[in-house]
């Protein structure tokens, strides 16, 4: 098998079609394994021949005594080749709950995904597509999760793992794997017979975890009768693939029937109950699983689907629906069915006592509220910057009897009304920013501007945007 050849099949039709103004950087992830050491050497062939330069990342776990040692022996092969690499050592202890395993692959892609490069090149192999198709299989997945990993995938890290990684922002990036049809005896071969050197992570021989289990007592057997397990396996992980695509437009096609709650900005995607429950349980449960997918939340289980469906559908009109998975929250309010991360309650104390100086800056971080307020200075537009400047400027949660006047030929309004007129659900009216000049009450979180404080024609003003993480 002509490898070079393979992975430059591969690479040039994602990679040439890049803007030229694109940061042309690809970003290997580095384990020492022989199947990332084969892909570096490819690499670094690849991007000699073409304008992309090429970086390594190594990330540190500190799980084997050998940690260290695999640090430095990636660090010697890539100055064999010139290729710059970066260490990244990240702490796995406060998500061994999830188990090593998982939290070690999280933690890795929130380093890699946080690193400035567009493409994140990946060695995983035909073994590990067939791995992971049975380990998925094993667990009761069902067709997203059996198309197992594809060659092409856009994707960010989980906020969890991210917040560990110290740098400043993680953008979403497009991970490609250009050995995933190559089996690993392919690999070893070429290691061999170009005179690479590679690592062996002594974990890779303990049976005791899932994957290690199949590797060394499962697929040995299974091989025996069916020599071509690895191809046909992977071949049916692109059939689950195709499949996952065509459902997820039946979901677009559903989600696209009903109406979106655009009231406030604040609001993240939401899905209007009545349509759901107009759709049979398989596509009301299809069409959640992509409402989840969309807003980068987990996929509960057939159960948790089922239980989500039937109270979002049938709880009284009146009643409180909210069903907790996966760290996630799903509620309905008002005929609109939300989804957000569980957050911890806010006390009336911290409410009250809670308030952040702003001093100029374009973005300021407001963690306890799950989000970040933005400042861009605009002309004519937004909040008037003169008038900003004349006492200090602050942020604050809603006390209670706040008021604000939105328009010139409208009474001031109270908070309260303004959250039931645009419809902003009790549990996030508490974590609304509030931005005061003073002491008056100047924004409200994509629902209000005092009219006195709008930028006049020409004169600078603050436009502000509330991102939630």
């Amino acid at each position: 098998m002509d490898l070079q050849l393979h992975v430059q099949n591969m690479l040039t039709p994602i990679l040439s079609a890049a803007s030229p103004h694109e940061n042309r950087a690809i970003l290997l992830g580095l384990s020492g394994g022989v199947d990332s050491i084969v892909l570096l050497d490819l690499l670094h062939q690849w991007s000699l021949k073409n304008s992309w330069s090429l970086r390594a990342l190594h990330v540190h776990h500190g799980i084997s005594p050998h940690a260290d040692s695999w640090a430095t022996f990636c660090a010697d092969s890539c100055e064999k080749l010139n290729v710059p690499l970066q260490v990244e050592r990240v702490n796995i202890a406060p998500f061994r709950a999830m188990g090593v395993e998982s939290a070690a692959r999280q933690l890795r892609y929130a380093a890699l995904l946080s690193q400035p490069a567009d493409y994140i090149v990946l060695a995983h192999h035909q073994d590990d597509q067939a791995e992971t198709l049975l380990l998925q299989l094993l667990r009761g997945a069902g067709v997203r999760g059996a198309a197992a990993m594809p060659m092409v995938k856009q994707a960010i890290a989980k906020k969890t793992m991210a917040k560990q990684i110290m740098h400043e922002s993680i953008h979403e990036k497009i991970l490609l794997r250009p050995l995933l049809d190559v089996p690993r005896n392919e690999l070893v071969k070429y290691a061999q017979a170009h005179g690479l050197q590679w690592i062996e992570d002594e974990s890779n021989a303990d049976d005791r975890y899932p994957r290690n289990f199949l590797r060394h007592r499962v697929l040995p057997i299974l091989e025996v009768r069916f020599p071509a397990y690895r191809a046909t396996l992977s071949r049916s992980a692109r059939n689950f693939a195709e499949a996952s695509e065509l459902l997820d437009e039946l979901a677009l096609q559903d989600w696209a029937l009903q109406e979106l709650n655009q009231h406030a900005q604040v609001n993240k995607a939401t899905l209007k109950v009545s349509r759901l429950c107009e759709l049979n349980s398989a596509r009301g449960k299809n069409l959640l699983r992509y409402f989840f997918a969309s807003l980068k939340a987990p996929t509960p289980d057939s159960t948790k689907l089922e239980e989500m469906l039937h109270q979002l559908c049938y709880a009284r009109s009146d009643a409180t629906v909210c069903v907790n998975f996966g760290g996630w929250q799903v509620r309905r309010y008002q005929g609109m069915v939300y989804a957000a991360p569980i957050c911890s309650v806010l006390t009336k104390e911290f409410r009250d006592d809670f308030c952040v100086a702003w001093r100029g800056e374009s973005v300021l971080s407001l963690p306890n509220l799950g989000g970040t307020l933005h400042f861009q200075s605009v002309s004519g537009q937004g909040i008037s910057l003169k008038k900003l400047q004349l006492k200090p400027v602050t942020v604050r949660l809603r006390r209670g009897a706040e008021r604000i006047r939105p328009h010139a030929q409208r009474p001031t309004r109270t908070l309260k009304n303004l959250f039931q007129e645009h419809a902003i659900p009790p549990w996030q009216r508490d974590r609304l920013p509030l931005l005061f000049c003073g002491e008056d009450l100047v924004w409200v979180a994509g629902i209000a501007t005092a009219e006195n404080y709008w930028s006049q024609p020409g004169e600078t003003g603050m436009q502000l945007v509330w991102n939630l993480d």
